[in-house]
This record gives structure tokens, sequence and C-alpha cells, in this order.
């Protein structure tokens, strides 16, 4: 791998110039996070690379958490933060359905984070630390480089905050839109990349990009406005889901919006929006003579995959956004499980009565679309990635 250490300080000292130096050809398209898919809880594991030595270090995905949390263990190169610091001072608007951050009084030596595993529901007080992050950069489909950020912010948390994620990760990878998530960090670093991130998942591999995307001169994206939680000082990602079509038939909720997340593996209904969805998909299914089966946990409709030897067709679901103009068209990987050969079922779940966020797309939804959150606008384009998948592009190469 060629290495451009040297050519990446040319491109900071020429980051201050006019606009038209992000266009020079020198500049590379992104940079990058292999992820792959865990077989056991169904969520995305990537791989960073921090410390001296550049340890490899596997994180759970999680697009809407503020900062990156992990077991620090032996991560011996790491630096502590100062309580009352600036750098401290960076988390005070940390606070979410699933972070906060605890003030410092400034008599503790230091910067304190209280962090909760969104899928266990833990929490636990955690101290903020800085090390070496090492980014491997793309500069087109075929070549790479690689650079750090020499204070790059995490928090480091106990085993007992580990709960619910996969095995082999040993944190969170925090990609919300406050000042401390990976993003954040990423644009103030290297300031001549746009303040967007794009996510590239499917059911195998797939790959996170910071500041871009190798693809795009050959992605037509539709945008849709990213809408702020209704908590005041939330750090997800939400769009402004209008209704839901189902082959065609228009579905109004009383509640609008959704919320978009890698540690849900499947979409996730309120209990009185998931009943209307779901009578309304098993009307569609039965006209088109699909055959019902007992259902198989978590999913209650699923289907029989034997259709004269056939792939069966399945009803197409439509996310109508902002307006009747502008909709997006889940695949049918996007809506069911094979289970087994014979089997298939509806990827939505019911979240029951007390569901914070009345309608959450999980991970499933997600898959084999190229998905660019524009922190800078507040917009999120998304194109399908049926003709390329994701699980395409080669992202697992050692820095």
């Amino acid at each position: 791998m060629v290495s451009s250490v040297g050519v990446l300080v040319l491109f900071l000292l020429v980051s201050s110039s006019c606009s038209a130096v992000l266009q020079n050809a020198f500049l590379p398209k992104a940079a990058l996070i292999p992820v792959d898919k865990d077989s056991s809880t169904f969520q995305y594991v990537s791989t960073v690379f921090l410390g001296h030595n550049r340890a490899p270090l596997r994180l759970a995905l999680d697009l809407n958490a503020p900062f990156v949390w992990f077991q620090c263990g032996s991560l011996s190169s790491r630096k502590s933060v100062e309580s009352c610091s600036l750098k401290c001072a960076m988390g005070y608007a940390v606070r979410s359905c699933c972070f906060n951050f605890r003030r410092s009084d400034c008599k503790s030596k230091m910067c304190s984070l209280t962090a909760e595993n969104c899928v266990s529901g833990a929490s636990a007080a955690t101290e903020m630390n800085e090390d070496e992050l090492f980014l491997r950069f793309l500069n087109d489909l075929s070549s790479d480089s690689s650079a750090k950020i020499d204070q790059f912010l995490f928090s480091c948390a106990p085993d007992s905050l580990l709960k619910g994620l996969p095995a082999s990760s040993k944190g969170v990878l925090g990609l919300g839109s406050s000042r401390i998530s990976l993003p954040s960090q990423f644009s103030s670093a290297f300031r001549f990349f746009e303040r967007k991130f794009s996510i590239c998942l499917s059911p195998t591999k797939g790959a996170v990009f910071l500041g871009g995307n190798p693809f795009d001169t050959e992605t037509s994206f539709t945008y849709t406005p990213l809408i702020p939680s209704k908590e005041s000082s939330g750090f997800g990602y939400y769009i402004n889901l209008q209704a839901i079509k189902i082959s065609g038939k228009k579905l109004s909720f009383h509640e609008k919006g959704a919320k978009l997340s890698t540690l849900f593996p499947f979409a996730t209904m309120e209990t009185s929006i998931y009943h209307t969805f779901l009578k309304a998909y098993l009307e569609a299914a039965i006209s088109l003579n699909l055959s019902l089966v007992s259902p198989v946990a978590p999913f209650d409709a699923c289907f029989s995959s034997k259709v004269a030897g056939n792939i069966p067709n399945f009803p197409v679901i439509d996310l109508v956004l902002q307006s009747e103009m502008v909709v997006w068209r889940l695949l049918q990987s996007n809506s069911i499980v094979h289970v087994s050969d014979e089997v298939m079922c509806l990827g939505f779940v019911d979240g029951g009565l007390n569901q914070k966020d009345p309608i959450v797309l999980g991970g499933l939804q997600l898959e084999n679309h190229l998905l660019e959150f524009n922190l800078g606008s507040s917009m999120l384009g998304f194109s399908s990635m049926e003709d390329r998948k994701c699980s395409d592009f080669d992202a697992e190469r050692e820095l």
C-alpha cells in the first residue's frame, strides 16, 4: 500500500485556499472503515486502527451514538482528558436517548461521560481519553493511502457495558452528529473534505466512508432532509416519513418521521402502527397468492418460499417522504428475511406500546443502499446499489 503522509501534509497546507482546491485531482475521495455483519446479533461490526501500534479494534456500528466508546484494555498509549478542559467541554452538549454527559465539578481530574448501551439498556460512567486513530484513504477504487488523527477523542468503558453487542466487538463506533462523534472529529482534522459521511451495508460486508464516497461520479442520489430529534439534544438521524405505500395502497399515521438505526437489525414499529402496517401487507400478500406459514420469532408474518419452483414476488413497500414525489422504495431484500430454504418472513417487528420512536428503520432496510449523511446541509442522500452490491467493495485491507 502506498503511504501518503507527506502528501497529506501538503493537503493541509493548501486546504485554506479557495474552493477550487477541493477539486484537485490529487485529493483522496474518502476515508474508509471496513464493516462486516455479525451472524448472531445481525449487527454490523467495524474495524479501526488505534494507538501507536495501530492495533485493530472491532466496534459495533452505531449510526446514532454521539461518540466512540470501548473497553480500552491494554491500550497503553492513550492519554486521559482532564476535566474542565476545552476537549472535555466539547462533550457538554452530548445528551441523547443513549448517552448523557455528566458535567464535571472540576474536583475530579478526569473528564467523565455517562454511556448507555442502547441494546441492553445498561449504563456506566466512563472516562474520556485520546490517542492516534489511523485511517485508510481512497484515491480511487483501486488505490489507497493512509493518515492519522493525532488526538482522537473516545471514552473507555467497562466490560459490563458490552452485553448485547457482537462477541467480537469491544464497544461502539459512534457516527452521530455531536462534536465528538467520529464524522465530526474527522471533518475537523481534515478540513479539505466536506462534512459528510456515507454507509454502504450488506448481509455480509460493507464500509463507512468519511468525507465522501468512491462512487460520487457514478451515483444518482435522491435527497431528503434530516429532521431534528424530538429530544432537543439528540444526535441521531431521522427522516421526514409521511406515509408508507404497500403495493400502491397508502397508509398514513398520526406520528410522522422515522429513525434510522444500525443497532436494530429489523424495522420496528409502535404496536398500533405495526398492526395497521401488518394488516395492509397481509392483504397485499394474499392478493399475490402468497402462502402463509407458521410465524418464526421474532416475526409475525411468514410465507412459503415454494412457488412452482420460482422466487415469489412480495408486495412493494414505498416510503413516502417530504412529498409524493420523493419516495424511497425498499428492495425485496430490504423487507424479506430468508429464515430457511422453505420459509421467508417479513422483516418488520412489533416494538411494543411504549416504543420511544414510533418507527425505526433497521439494518435490513438500509442494506444495499448507499446512504450519504451531509452534516453541513442536514440532508440524506440515498441510492439503490441493486446493480452494484455494497459487498462488492474490497474494504478489508491492512493499514
